[in-house]
């Protein structure tokens, strides 16, 4: 909310208008209230909320922004701070804590008085009843789930037992694994189901174990919920499941007893969601089993280096590839699909061809893809629609937008058209995805079926006054009220006739008739003419009332027939909510058809949204050919980032990326910062995403070998509010690469090692390097500054005789151009074979206007360094190539074995001067002392060419 915004809604501050008697009520049920800290509590006062106690001082700073927004209920020590808020705020309040944050549930509480009552509760990945206020006027991003784990630790690791549930979509999911220390496994499995919430037994937040695992929740932005121990059972679980799965009973029972640990997290599940409380839950669910192997593993790292993401401080919506790439027209279901595919990229190469050919369909037919589009832009959110309907909470008017979206004369006919004059080459493709399910879907078993249902019993000549009934005809008993109130009506104006003839008043303009709320019908005459018939008013009628707009009176006929009337309604209408539940239930029995329909239509719509950004790009993008995992290279020409190029003052300059096996297949980048490093190895990742999700990607040709996780280590951002720093965050996820990568995985990562001092970053940086070519073999772009690490691809196996042979090890830089008369630096922005041959930082110093004198101080020192520093980390054979391509002038008095003597000797001088008890001994005696061992280092520095620097 933007600060205007919160400054009104400060200055129109609901009044906490409570009487004492009221307030007294209210304070004592406060106090019996349980304590939950993380409940925010609100109270329904009902032309505004109120929160209350630690609750207001957390809404006022976090959304007024201001404590002068708290006003004391009761007074003394028994007062309560309170805030109140408008209906307005409370929407923004319950959709931030329920859709953005991951540290608060939500409470709403009805009544008066000492007597109140919890109406709804909701939490991240549950959010209840909540659904109604959250998505009134917004498209439902994203389906939350909540998951629950049941750990088992063992020698070899660690067995996890997964459940899920998705309240939305009402799917049940089990799955089982091993997992790392690091809990990488869980990690991509919250990121691939878009987890809201965590459930785990109570007990289990004691280890150090558990401690890692409370990251990895902090880190996915999922909030943690403790049940007890005892919930997270098996017993009767399958009778359960029974009564809430689709379907026969004995796949429930094989898929259960399948796994050992996840049906226990499983009846934590349902007991947490209280799913069988609810009856309409029964017989709508569907279980699965979920593999890990399914999709392309994301952690939140690689989500987070990718921008795969909306965050909210995003400067613009093509900052994330979820912004860019979201054209769909639907009304939300395009949305979350988008969403989950993009979490869950495909690794079967005729899954991805398949979606590729339907993006190619549409990207080579814009009659087509404009016209799909033109129809999809009607279709209102299905599955929401059916969700609502499915849980018994839906109206007719949600009744008769499902309708409007199937309805046979409007939108699946002209869809399905514009599919049959499609003849390209994919068109025996669209047949299958699409006409032939179609043609089911729509028939007179199917939506035919219900569209009838529809037009017989809702009253659609009312629909253009805004008003949705039950048609009379749809239901004899209905028909025979309606035509008594029709026949009312009509007595009802012959009296009203009659009695202006008797009274001699021009009908309607003399003698009204009036229906109200207070009297019902009453006849109504202005002041100025009841003087002409006072005595008639007197004698033969009742005057009601006699008020500036004129005098109401009745009859015992009106007052009879009024009655009548009345009671008429009342069973009208009564009889017409039975009937408005009754089609709602029948439209529950078309969720299969209309499940399917949201499926199809989301697919197509999310396919011709990838369609229109390839084709509506300044620089069309390309279709990559794709190959499975274990063969083929990854070649990207002219590749560039799509987010990147979609800014509005960027002018992109494409890159090539031959990542290929054996020659190039681990990369090592090296060239000055703000050259481009870090935009080119992200982009090859981006690039790898978009085409496995199924989208052409921003490149001239492309070749890719599927990838079965993306591994990404980007300038990490510092922890330190979990007591994590810079570089202990960068080893964390380093770690956790080492351990979770395979030879079919990409690794991406970016200026390893710069948190820590230069020989203890660059010692890290080669030994993990080393690692990743010679036990990992994982196509990796490596971007560092360490220009030493270059030396790598020089390196010779007959220097180890026992260690694996290094391949594939390539150098590549991005390159710069140097004025040699002026210094300036100018980017190029082009990635070129080859190390860098030097190091840019003072240049970049300058290009940010650093002052001169400092400029001309760093020269001189890093002159002096470069002359001094000890390089003998490298062999020497490499050394002498390095050494040609860097073109070093170093001077290389020490060997490293001159250099550890002379450290440890130095070590030792410092450790006998530290030792020395100075605040004993007096001044002469301490230089003595001093002297003593200055002399013995000094002649122990005769034979040591490195100590000597120091004399």
């Amino acid at each position: 909310m933007g600060e205007n915004n919160n400054f009104e809604e400060q200055n129109k501050l609901p009044e906490l208008k409570l009487d004492a008697k009221q307030a007294q009520g209210f304070l004592s049920f406060f106090k019996t209230l349980p304590h939950d800290p993380r409940a925010v509590r609100v109270f329904d006062r009902r032309d505004y909320y109120t929160v209350h106690a630690e609750n207001a001082t957390f809404i006022a700073k976090t959304y007024y922004h201001t404590t002068t927004a708290l006003r004391q209920l009761g007074s003394g020590s028994n007062g309560l701070s309170s805030v109140s808020i408008s209906k307005n705020m409370f929407e923004t309040i319950a959709r931030d804590l329920l859709l953005e944050r991951t540290d608060h549930t939500l409470e709403l509480y009805e009544g008066s008085g000492s007597n109140w009552k919890l109406v709804k509760s909701g939490t991240p990945g549950n959010l209840g009843s909540f659904e109604d206020v959250l998505f009134a006027n917004n498209d439902m991003q994203d389906s939350p789930v909540v998951v629950a784990l049941l750990l088992n630790f063992r020698e070899n690791g660690c067995t996890v037992g997964l459940s899920y549930v998705d309240l939305t979509k009402r799917v049940l999911g089990l799955a089982e694994f091993l997992d790392d220390s690091h809990f990488t496994n869980v990690e991509s499995a919250l990121v691939a189901l878009s987890c809201k919430e965590c459930l785990l037994p109570m007990e289990s937040g004691k280890s150090n174990d558990c401690r890692t695992l409370h990251d990895v929740l902090t880190k996915c932005g999922v909030m943690l919920t403790e049940r007890k121990k005892n919930e997270f059972k098996t017993r009767d679980l399958v009778q359960d499941l029974g009564r809430l799965v689709k379907g026969p009973l004995e796949p429930v029972r094989d898929l259960v007893s399948g796994f050992e640990f996840a049906p226990g997290a499983l009846g934590a599940l349902l007991s947490y969601a209280e799913l069988l409380a609810d009856e309409s839950n029964y017989g709508n669910y569907r279980i699965r089993k979920y593999n890990l192997d399914s999709y392309m593993r994301l952690d939140s790292a690689a989500t987070r280096a990718l921008n795969v993401l909306e965050s909210k401080t995003d400067a613009n919506k093509n900052f994330s590839l979820f912004g860019l790439m979201n054209r769909t027209c639907t009304a939300g279901m395009g949305k979350r699909l988008l969403h989950m595919w993009l979490k869950q990229p495909l690794l079967e190469v005729d899954a991805i061809n398949s979606r590729l050919d339907l993006v190619q369909a549409f990207v080579d037919d814009t009659g087509l893809r404009q016209d799909l589009r033109q129809h999809l832009k009607r279709i209102s959110d299905i599955e929401r629609l059916m969700h609502i309907v499915e849980k018994g909470r839906a109206g007719l008017h949600h009744i008769v937008k499902l309708y409007q979206d199937g309805q046979s004369i409007i939108r699946l006919p002209y869809i399905k058209g514009a599919l049959e004059r499609y003849d390209g080459q994919f068109s025996s493709l669209i047949k299958e995805k699409y006409l032939e399910f179609l043609e089911v879907w729509t028939d007179d078993n199917h939506l035919n079926k219900f569209i009838a249902l529809v037009e017989t019993a809702v009253d659609l000549d009312q629909l253009d006054n805004g008003e949705y009934m039950i048609s009379p005809g749809y239901e004899a008993a209905l028909g025979a009220l309606k035509a008594e109130q029709e026949s009312l009506e009509h007595q009802i104006h012959n009296l009203h006739k009659q009695t202006a003839s008797d009274l001699d008043l021009p009908l309607d303009k003399g003698l009204k008739l009036d229906k109200g709320t207070q009297y019902g019908h009453v006849f109504r005459i202005t002041k100025k003419e009841e003087p002409k018939i006072r005595k008639k008013l007197t004698t033969q009628f009742i005057v009601l009332e006699t008020r500036k707009d004129g005098v109401k009176f009745t009859n015992t006929k009106l007052k009879k027939l009024g009655d009548q009337y009345q009671k008429i309604v009342e069973n009208y209408k009564s009889h017409q909510k039975e009937l408005v539940s009754r089609v709602v239930q029948i439209t529950a029995t078309f969720s299969e058809v209309f499940e399917k329909l949201s499926g199809l239509l989301s697919e197509m719509d999310v396919l011709l949204s990838f369609a229109d950004l390839a084709s509506s790009c300044p620089t069309p993008y390309t279709r990559p050919d794709i190959t499975p995992s274990d063969v083929g290279d990854i070649i990207l020409e002219g590749s560039r980032h799509p987010c990147v190029e979609a800014q509005d003052w960027v002018n992109f300059i494409p890159n090539d990326c031959k990542l290929v096996r054996g020659k190039s297949w681990f990369q090592i980048i090296t060239g000055p910062n703000m050259g481009g490093k870090s935009t080119f190895i992200r982009q090859i990742g981006v690039n790898i995403l978009m085409a496995q999700v199924g989208s052409f990607i921003p490149c001239d040709k492309a070749t890719i070998s599927v990838r079965d996780c993306i591994f990404a280590r980007v300038g990490a951002g510092d922890c330190q509010m979990r007591g994590v720093s810079t570089f202990m965050q960068e080893m964390l996820e380093t770690a956790s690469i080492l351990k979770g990568a395979t030879d079919r995985s990409l690794i991406i990562i970016d200026e390893l090692g710069r948190g820590t001092s230069t020989y203890d970053g660059f010692g890290l940086a080669w030994a993990i390097c080393e690692h990743l070519v010679r036990e990992l073999k994982a196509p990796t772009l490596f971007a560092t500054h360490f220009h030493e690490l270059t030396a790598l691809a020089h390196q010779k196996a007959d220097q180890e005789p026992h260690a694996k042979q290094i391949v594939g090890v390539a150098n590549y830089h991005v390159s710069a151009h140097i004025d040699s008369s002026n210094h300036k630096l100018t980017m190029l922005y082009k990635v070129e074979p080859g190390a860098c041959d030097q190091s840019f930082g003072i240049h970049v110093a300058e290009f940010a206007n650093f002052p001169e004198n400092v400029v001309a101080l760093a020269r001189e020192k890093a002159a002096e360094l470069e002359d001094f520093s000890p390089a003998a980390i490298i062999s020497d054979d490499a050394r002498e190539e390095i050494d040609t391509v860097v073109g070093s002038k170093r001077k290389r008095e020490c060997n490293m074995d001159d250099m550890s003597k002379g450290a440890a000797r130095a070590h030792r001088f410092l450790k006998d001067f530290s030792d020395l008890p100075l605040d004993t001994m007096d001044l002469k005696q301490a230089l003595l002392q001093i002297g003593k061992l200055k002399d013995d280092l000094e002649k122990d520095a005769v034979n040591c060419h490195w100590l000597q620097q120091f004399f």
